[in-house]
């Protein structure tokens, strides 16, 4: 798989009728390893391991009902009171970064009022606040610590 602009982490990979699976420390399973799944795992371990992120305060991969329909977020990472506090957006390498994602994360957010947003590719990633009076965001230098947010 693509280097990535996160450290590099050590996962258990199998094959399996020619496809090349990841095991998910969340949902407890291989997954099939696309290019947005190694993002996807990357990140979380960046999280945990550099960013102090509690694991028990991670929800990976579920479903929510947006608008009658049935969507999917990346990460959600919680306060220690159960409130969402960060939805976290991932996408392949190759996918550019654009007004859409930002568009796409702010619906899922409409759900979980979250007070920041991530979205990352792998290569570039892009961390905010969010001001719940006028909906603006600020952007962040870097992807935050979880005692910072």
């Amino acid at each position: 798989m693509q280097k990535l602009n996160l450290p590099s982490y050590n996962f258990k990979l199998k094959s399996n009728e020619n496809k090349t699976l990841i095991f998910d420390n969340f949902r407890k399973k291989y997954v099939v390893l696309t290019p947005e799944e190694w993002v996807r795992q990357n990140l979380i371990h960046f999280l945990i391991q550099e960013k102090k992120y509690p694991i028990s305060l991670i929800s990976c991969e579920k479903q929510l009902l947006l608008n009658n329909l049935k969507k999917r977020f990346d990460l959600l990472i919680f306060n220690t009171k159960g409130k969402p506090l960060l939805i976290i957006e991932c996408k392949a390498p190759n996918i550019k970064i654009t007004q859409d994602t930002f568009d796409q994360i702010a619906r899922y957010n409409m759900e979980f009022k979250s007070e920041y947003l991530l979205i990352s590719n792998g290569i570039t990633h892009y961390s905010c606040k969010i001001n719940p009076v006028d909906k603006s965001y600020t952007f962040l230098q870097d992807i935050p610590a979880y005692e910072d947010l």
